[in-house]
């Protein structure tokens, strides 16, 4: 039994491991020359061949239970939270880079947050210290985002200055490139964090497509072959060049079966588990990890340089999120030491109040049938 509770923490952690490498090698894959949006398709397309006759031999008995109106909600949720939000993340991700990217995902719990307080997962006591820890998160979250964007800082030295993925496709930028090289470096990471938004969207669109219909398999591969058709759309507008398209034993080629196999396959599976168990804010809680992750393997891999600012920006990112689950665990009487090693524990106080709250309505109905 106690094994079975810490299930869902050891999932999140590899989670978290398994973006890590995503961002490191996607990253590579882009400094040597992939296009972005060819490499979308194919990842999706490699996780609908691992997905798809895993879902047939294991779920062929439920796929009838697939109804249009649950095919057309899957189609918009692939649309939201893999195409949308992938193309434009690894567009993002091609222009800044992986300690950038993986600092900018610690937005998505507090987002992911904002979003369950629009659908009234979650309250905000204005007057109660709890509500106000909630909204200095959401503060220093945009502070977070806006440091990022806006402060460079020192930089950092690499710690390993011999790459694992040597590129000769990225050139260094010249002295006149500055000025446009750091007004794109505000764009695109103003617009990563826009594809987190749409990802944290999709987390909590999810979570309740999934309290409709718990078969996780189909869900996923129902995705994944959406996003296949929606995201080969899409590369095709975007690139017409098909020399472009062509697939080489390099670490392009190893980019799109780890995205494809291990982080649209297993990833996305052990997400809709975890989502599944615990809830959308538990599993984005733990993104803060996944920045730490990166700094070191980016560093050792890419030898990328990392800044200052982007350090003191995952650290505000970092910052708001846990003010947010202090201000959760303030209202659910929970020692707040306590806390940070169980952040499921806010989660489990919303889900219990929920099931209050239908008990309480269920007893109602029942009272007034008696009548």
């Amino acid at each position: 039994m106690e094994m079975e509770a810490k299930k869902p923490y050891v999932i999140a952690i590899v989670v978290q491991l398994i973006y890590t490498g995503m961002f490191v090698v996607s990253k590579a894959a882009f400094n040597h020359g992939m296009n972005t949006y060819v490499f979308i398709f194919y990842r999706q397309a490699a996780a609908s061949l691992l997905l798809l006759p895993i879902a047939f031999v294991l779920e062929r008995k439920n796929v009838r239970t697939l109804l249009p109106w649950l095919l057309l909600k899957l189609f918009f949720l692939a649309l939201i939270g893999i195409t949308f939000s992938l193309n434009l993340y690894n567009v993002s991700l091609k222009f800044t880079s992986a300690t950038v990217a993986s600092a900018a995902t610690n937005a998505m719990p507090v987002v992911t947050f904002c979003f369950a307080l629009l659908l009234k997962m979650e309250a905000v006591k204005l007057r109660s210290s709890s509500g106000l820890a909630k909204l200095a998160g959401v503060s220093l979250c945009l502070a977070g985002v806006f440091t990022i964007a806006f402060y460079v800082g020192p930089a950092l030295s690499p710690v390993n200055r011999h790459r694992a993925f040597a590129s000769s496709a990225s050139p260094a930028p010249s002295g006149a490139d500055v000025v446009v090289t750091r007004s794109a470096w505000v764009k695109w990471t103003f617009l990563m964090v826009l594809a987190n938004t749409a990802w944290s969207l999709w987390i909590v669109l999810q979570a309740a497509v999934l309290k409709e219909y718990p078969d996780k398999i189909l869900v996923t591969a129902a995705q994944c072959v959406f996003s296949t058709v929606q995201s080969f759309v899409v590369a095709f507008v975007a690139e017409r060049d098909f020399s472009k398209w062509k697939l080489r034993f390099d670490v392009g080629l190893l980019a799109i079966f780890y995205s494809g196999f291990v982080v649209m396959g297993i990833s996305y599976y052990l997400q809709a588990w975890c989502v599944e168990m615990k809830g959308p804010v538990f599993l984005a809680a733990w993104t803060p990890l996944c920045f730490i992750f990166t700094i070191f393997r980016s560093s050792f891999f890419l030898g990328e340089i990392v800044h200052l600012g982007s350090i003191v920006g995952g650290i505000l990112l970092v910052g708001g999120l846990y003010s947010v689950l202090w201000g959760k665990s303030k209202e659910a009487n929970i020692d707040p030491c306590r806390e940070v090693n169980r952040i499921s524990d806010p989660q489990d106080h919303v889900e219990i109040d929920i099931r209050r709250r239908r008990t309480s309505k269920g007893m109602r109905r029942g009272q007034k049938r008696q009548r």
